[in-house]
C-alpha cells in the first residue's frame, strides 16, 4: 500500500482530519481488514494522496502507534501490530433490573486527599450565570417526569464532548444522568445480576474500593483480577462466567497504569464469551499529561458489552453531583425504568444549567487551564517523591488524574499505620494495602490537585521525619 486506499475518505467540512485518518485505520484494524504485518504507506506518500500537512499524517500514525495498533521504527516500514481480533455483536434477552444499593466509603480528610479537585479555580461567575438562566427559561415539559433518564439537551451536550475527547460511540438516548458515579454503578450492577442469573462479577485488584461495596451490597461474589503496569489481566482469572467486569482502563485506580491494547481486546473477547458488562469507569481521564488520552475502551467495542461512565464531581466541582453513564442499546429499557422507578435523578436547573455551560465551550476551556495546572503540581510531586525518597518509595503513574501512587520498597511497612501517622499532621492520604482483594503490596496514594510549592515542601519534610 503506496498511498490510501479508497476507502480512507476524509469529511473536510467535519474537521478533526487527523482524527478521522486515525479511527478509519483502527477501525479496519480492530475487523481484521488491515492483518497483522500489513504495510501501511509513508507518512508522506498518505499526505500527498489524500492532500492533507503531513503533520497531519504524522499525528494520526503517532497515535495509532502510541495504542499499540501499529509499529514502526527507524528506518522501517510501518506495519499493523499483531492483535486478537473483535468477534461480532451477540443477541441478548430481556429481563428485569432490581433497585439501587447503599454503601459507605472510609473518609480521608486533609491534604493531598486522592480524587478530589481543586474548586478554587471554579469558574463561579459563568456558573452561577448559567444557573440563574436556566432557572428563569424552563418549560413546563422539563418540570415534570418525562425525563427519567436526563434532560435531552444536556444528553446530547455529553455525548458531543466524551465523543470527541475520549471517542465514545453512541446515540443520545443511551446517556443517563445520575447522581453520582456510584448510582450509575449500582444501577448497573443490580441490572446484571438479575439479567444474567449469575452473581459474580470481576474486579481489577488493587481497584476503586467504593466499587467494591457496591458490588458486594448488590450481592456480587467479587473476584479478584490482578493488575500490573498493564492494567488488568483476564487470562489470569479462573471460575464461574462473571455477570459483569469492573474496570478504569484509562488511568487505572490506585496505580496509575494504562490498560494496554492487547489487554483491551482480551477483555472484550472475555466479556462478549461470557455474555457479561464491562462497566468502564473513566472518571478522570479529562486530566491527561505529557500524552494524548487514549480512546474509551467503549470506542473500540463491537459487541456492545461496554457501559460507560462519567462524572462531572472530579472535573467540575463535587457538589454538582452530575454524573452519566452510557449505557448499550440492549440495557436501556431496564436503566430507564430502573432510574423511573427509584427517582436516582439530577435538578433540572443543574442539568440546563451544566448543558449550556458545555455547548458554549466553557468547560473545554475549564479542562485547558486545569490540564495545565494538574499537570504542574503532578510534575512537583513525582519530581519530590523521586528525588528525595529514592530507594524507599517507588513512584507509579503521574501521567494523569488526580492522584499519584507510591509504593514502599521496603515491603514489610505497614502502610495503615503509616497513613494514620501522617495524616495525624492534617493529610489526607490513603494506604494501598486498602485498595486489594487478595495479597496487599504497601504503599500510600496522594493526591495531587493541591500539590502546590509550600504544601509539597511541607510533605516531603513531614514524611521524612515519619520514615526515619
Amino acid at each position: 500500500m503506496t498511498s490510501a486506499p479508497a476507502w480512507l475518505n476524509l469529511d473536510r467540512s467535519g474537521g478533526d482530519l487527523s482524527g478521522q485518518i486515525y479511527r478509519s485505520l483502527r477501525d479496519r484494524i480492530l475487523l481484521g481488514q488491515l492483518p497483522a504485518g500489513h504495510k501501511l504507506p509513508s507518512t508522506r506518500a498518505l499526505a500527498a494522496s489524500l492532500e492533507v500537512a503531513r503533520s497531519t499524517a504524522v499525528e494520526a500514525y503517532e497515535r495509532l502507534k502510541s495504542e499499540g495498533y501499529i509499529e514502526a521504527s527507524a528506518g522501517a516500514a510501518t506495519r499493523v501490530a499483531a492483535l486478537e481480533r473483535m468477534r461480532p455483536e451477540r443477541q441478548r434477552d430481556d429481563r428485569t433490573p432490581l433497585e439501587e444499593a447503599r454503601s459507605d466509603r472510609p473518609s480521608y480528610r486533609g491534604l493531598f486527599r486522592p480524587g478530589v479537585s481543586d474548586v478554587s479555580d471554579f469558574p463561579h461567575d459563568a456558573w452561577s450565570r448559567h444557573l440563574a438562566s436556566s432557572s428563569r427559561s424552563l418549560r413546563s415539559h422539563h418540570l415534570g417526569y418525562e425525563n427519567p433518564t436526563g434532560l435531552h439537551e444536556l444528553r446530547e451536550a455529553i455525548l458531543e464532548h466524551i465523543s470527541t475527547t475520549r471517542g465514545v460511540v453512541a446515540e443520545p438516548g443511551q446517556v443517563m444522568i445520575v447522581p453520582s458515579t456510584r448510582a450509575a454503578i449500582d444501577m448497573l450492577a443490580r441490572a446484571m445480576l438479575r439479567r444474567s442469573g449469575r452473581k459474580t462479577a470481576w474486579m481489577e485488584d488493587p481497584g476503586y474500593s467504593a466499587a467494591r461495596l457496591l458490588l458486594d451490597d448488590a450481592g456480587a461474589d467479587i473476584v479478584p483480577v490482578p493488575c500490573d503496569e498493564q492494567g488488568i489481566d483476564v487470562s489470569r482469572v479462573e471460575g464461574p462466567q462473571p455477570a459483569l467486569i469492573y474496570v478504569t482502563p484509562s488511568h487505572q485506580y490506585p496505580t496509575g497504569a494504562t490498560l494496554s491494547l492487547p489487554r483491551r481486546l482480551a477483555l472484550l473477547e472475555a466479556a462478549r464469551r461470557h455474555e457479561s458488562l464491562v462497566v468502564e469507569d473513566d472518571y478522570d481521564s479529562d486530566f491527561q499529561y505529557g500524552s494524548r488520552p487514549i480512546a474509551a475502551l467503549q470506542g473500540i467495542d463491537r459487541a456492545e458489552v461496554v457501559a460507560y461512565i462519567g462524572t462531572f464531581s472530579k472535573v467540575l466541582a463535587p457538589g454538582l453531583r452530575v454524573a452519566y453513564a452510557v449505557v448499550p442499546r440492549w440495557l436501556v429499557p431496564e436503566a430507564s425504568e430502573a432510574l423511573h422507578r427509584r427517582g436516582v435523578a439530577v435538578a433540572t436547573h443543574i442539568q440546563a444549567a451544566l448543558a449550556d455551560f458545555i455547548n458554549e465551550g466553557r468547560l473545554r476551556a475549564y479542562l485547558r487551564r486545569m490540564n495545565q495546572q494538574y499537570a504542574e503540581r503532578m510534575a512537583l510531586m513525582t519530581d519530590m517523591l523521586g528525588s528525595r525518597f529514592a530507594g524507599r518509595l517507588a513512584v507509579s503513574g503521574g501521567n494523569g488524574g488526580l492522584q499519584l501512587g507510591a509504593w514502599f520498597c521496603d515491603q514489610t511497612v505497614d502502610d495503615r499505620a503509616f497513613v494514620a501517622k501522617a495524616n495525624a499532621l492534617g493529610y489526607g492520604l490513603m494506604p494501598m494495602s486498602g485498595f486489594f482483594i487478595g495479597k496487599a503490596d504497601p504503599g500510600i496514594l496522594f493526591g495531587i490537585s493541591q500539590a502546590e510549592t509550600a504544601a509539597v515542601q511541607r510533605l516531603a519534610a513531614d514524611l521524612d521525619r515519619i520514615l526515619s
